[in-house]
């Protein structure tokens, strides 16, 4: 990671070099078109900063479509307008007008309008400061050539010394991950192996801690892909390698879950399943181990029965420890290439017919939709045609030769998504600061040697690549870091440092006010309350995923496929609610709290935990769902008795949970349990629940610990001694027997577990309401249930 990142700031070093050589001591013609040589270090640095040479081209492509934006606007503008006639009251109104515009597309790429933003507003400060000597076309035209040489340079700077391709990269990462499974598979098959207690914890600490390097590495390989299209448009296999990598690491994640739970050592593993296990590890570093090309499928040409025919043999024994048998269950879908994450092929070969009558529809909707706006495109786009209005007008005021600042610190910086405003805005403006000194002392130091300026410049552009990464500045901070740096040693006339760094730290800050308090008009609401409204909502997509768990009885054949779908969707809607979720957390823990209650974030992590641990169990939900309903339909009758009494255990199941996360959902709506008192207080109502005046007080129920999941597992564990107890002459038999045993104690598993994280979330809820949010009250979660209810009802 540490020579990847060395290599990108060295990359990123030579393109502001190419930039700063071109337009300093370039041909004399050829100056005058690059008169925006700091928009050229800019265009660099949003480009090259870890690219590769297929992210690269794709920056380049954003660079043509801004500049056309850019450029059908501003030229518009200067012929209806003419240039002599701009004043700073109408170049603010026309970059607001141009921003708007720009910003609206939703299927435009960010960067695009990034870029496009900086582009308009140069262009528009240009037309104050000098449009009645200049002409209609001088400022588009070299704000756009200016534009292209900071593209091309990031070309070069990929090409050499050497081409750094996507491909590679990707291949060098995929090759580390693999080497990253291994080793946590092996940890994991050491540790369930493990004959002491020390031994076993052990091996686990260390599984913990290769998953962290696994999830970045997974992260720099699929970040990659996207390069491998530009450099190659018709590669083949990168969707099944995405798929592949995937299957793998959901599979690991649930061995991880299955060993949370295990108490070690583990007494159901026996010699032969321990030598099997031992075994396994060799077999499947062969089976990962690819020749050079990075896209062949893994190899299924390795004998591997054996292994799992003493599997299925164990599964006999195992079942009565669920969470060995649900290890095993994983174990066997790695060396069986099986995929958790997409539905099984019998699912999608009875949804063909539906999808082909519906397919057409859908696509004429999705098309129609893209030419209509989004409410959250068209907030964007307002909240980017305030800021930079306003911005250009107070800039322009302040100082018209520097007036560009005050828009350009905010043009490049703009994101759809949410982000910690406050801390975003203090890291821009601290490496404004920050890089405008370190300029002004290398000017001084190099006064004396003009022409040695540029040698400063390379060290700091490799410094602002590993200061992008800290916790500190972060990206918005390390961008600003070193475009304060670039200009006063990248550029000339720029008058002397002292006076220039002063001037733009002032427009800087008049740009960041500006975008912070349109910011916190239009979107007024704080991360600490996005995020408890975040939790609120996942508890109701998890009610709807529990919902949809059901073991059908087949009688057609689109019954079996439909509840297993259905819920694979809900899975999906929830994933992107516990994301979302994550960057709300992230970005509470980053905004200061002023004269609200402090977040308290240890709580949010653990409950974010448990739900994105529940989501990787409902998908081994869904895939033992499909396929049970499949052994069913072969096998006839001869397990609907049994499919029966699950059905019934899972019913059970979801009567106790999902009152439980509906409450949990009606008391996370609650914004403070004093407003509550008062509003109860308006309408008289009596605040002592043990005087039994609440008539709602026995319908409060709330799971009851491990002894609700000790009852599950001794209810599935029941229905598995049934399946075990059952007697087949027949080997076809026998092996229906092993794999129902397989999927029906992966089921027993997760849902007992699915419980377990509940009830864990509900107790680091209640450590949330009643000791950090209330500490002073004496509350429960049964009385804030029986008041909420009473006001519900009046």
């Amino acid at each position: 990671m540490w020579r990847s990142h060395l290599g990108s700031a060295l990359r990123a070093a030579i393109a502001c070099t190419i930039v700063g050589c071109t337009s300093i001591y370039g041909p004399k013609p050829l100056r005058p078109y690059f008169e925006f040589s700091t928009y050229s270090y800019v265009t660099t640095i949003l480009i090259v900063s870890d690219a590769t040479l297929g992210e690269t081209l794709k920056g380049c492509w954003h660079v043509l479509c801004a500049t056309t934006q850019a450029m059908i606007i501003s030229l518009l503008s200067l012929l209806v307008i003419g240039p002599g006639n701009f004043s700073n009251h109408v170049a603010a109104m026309a970059v607001a007008a141009g921003s708007f515009i720009v910003a609206l597309p939703e299927s435009v790429a960010l960067r695009t309008k990034r870029i496009a933003f900086g582009q308009l507003v140069i262009v528009y400060v240009s037309a104050v400061i000098d449009g009645k000597q200049e002409g209609l076309t001088v400022f588009p035209v070299h704000v756009a050539t200016s534009t292209a040489l900071g593209a091309g340079a990031s070309v070069l700077a990929m090409l050499l010394p050497y081409p750094h391709l996507a491909y590679f990269e990707a291949r060098k990462f995929y090759r580390l991950y693999i080497e990253n499974i291994s080793e946590r598979l092996n940890c994991n098959l050491e540790t369930i192996s493990a004959s002491d207690n020390l031994t076993a914890v052990s091996f686990f600490n260390q599984a913990k801690s290769l998953s962290k390097v696994g999830a970045k590495l997974l992260h720099r390989i699929k970040s990659n892909m996207n390069g491998i299209h530009w450099e190659r448009p018709h590669h083949p296999h990168c969707i099944d390698t995405k798929e592949r990598l995937q299957d793998l690491e959901v599979a690991i994640r649930g061995m991880d879950i299955a060993l949370s739970s295990c108490n070690f050592p583990v007494c159901v593993v026996e010699e032969e399943l321990r030598d099997t296990l031992i075994n396994c590890r060799g077999r499947f570093s062969h089976k990962l181990d690819q020749p050079d090309n990075l896209f062949a499928p893994l190899d299924t040409t390795t004998n591997l029965e054996s292994m799992k025919k003493i599997l299925n043999k164990s599964i006999s024994k195992a079942y009565k420890d669920l969470p060995t048998s649900f290890f095993l269950y994983c174990l066997k879908l790695l060396l069986e290439n099986s995929s958790v994450a997409k539905k099984t092929n019998h699912v999608v070969e009875n949804s063909l017919e539906d999808n082909d009558s519906k397919g057409i529809f859908r696509k004429i909707r999705e098309l129609a939709m893209k030419f209509i706006p989004s409410s959250q495109s068209l907030v964007f786009a307002l909240k980017c045609s305030l800021t930079l209005g306003l911005a250009m007008l107070f800039g322009l005021t302040y100082s018209q030769e520097s007036g560009y600042w005050s828009g350009l610190a905010v043009a490049i910086s703009f994101d759809t998504r949410r982000q910690p405003t406050f801390w975003a805005t203090n890291a821009r403006m601290q490496g404004t600061a920050v890089g405008s000194i370190y300029g002004v002392l290398c000017c001084f130091i190099f006064h004396k040697y003009v022409d040695l300026r540029l040698l400063p410049l390379l060290p700091w552009v490799v410094f602002y690549t590993f200061l992008r990464r800290s916790r500190l500045y972060g990206q918005a901070g390390a961008i600003s870091a070193v475009i304060g740096a670039l200009p006063i040693l990248g550029r000339e006339h720029y008058g002397p440092p002292k006076q220039f760094a002063i001037a733009r730290i002032a427009e800087v800050t008049i740009g960041l006010i500006c975008y912070l308090i349109v910011e916190i008009v239009i979107s007024p609401s704080r991360a600490a309350a996005l995020a408890r409204t975040q939790l609120s909502r996942t508890f109701r997509a998890l009610q709807d995923c529990i919902g949809k768990i059901a073991i059908i009885i087949p009688r057609e054949n689109d019954q079996s496929s439909s509840s297993s779908q259905e819920l694979r969707e809900a899975q999906k809607k929830m994933k992107c609610l516990v994301s979302q979720m994550e960057a709300f957390i992230l970005e509470a823990e980053l905004e200061p709290s002023f004269w609200f209650l402090p977040f308290h974030g240890a709580c949010y992590r653990k409950m974010l935990e448990s739900l994105s641990r529940i989501a990787d169990l409902l998908l081994f939900v869904a895939y033992s769902m499909e396929h049970i309903s499949e052994l069913s339909q072969k096998e006839g009758g001869s397990w609907v008795d049994l499919q029966d009494q699950m059905q019934e255990n899972v019913e059970s199941v979801k009567k106790n949970v999902c009152p439980t996360l509906k409450l949990l959902e009606e008391i996370t709506q609650i914004k403070c349990l004093t407003d509550l008192e008062k509003e109860l207080r308006k309408r008289n109502v009596p605040c002592d629940i043990e005087s039994g005046e609440y008539p709602n007080a026995d319908t409060f129920r709330t799971l009851s610990g491990d002894e609700e999941v000790d009852s599950i597992t001794g209810t599935f564990l029941k229905h598995l001694e049934d399946i075990a107890s059952k007697t087949h002459t027949n080997t076809n038999e026998e092996m229906v027997k092993c794999q129902m045993l397989f999927h029906y104690s992966c089921l027993g598993f997760c849902i007992s577990n699915l419980v377990r994280e509940i009830i864990k979330i509900e107790s680091e809820l209640r450590e949330l309401l009643l000791l950090w949010e209330n500490p002073s009250g004496h509350a429960n979660m049964k009385e804030i249930y029986c008041k909420m209810s009473i006001l519900c009802a009046r």
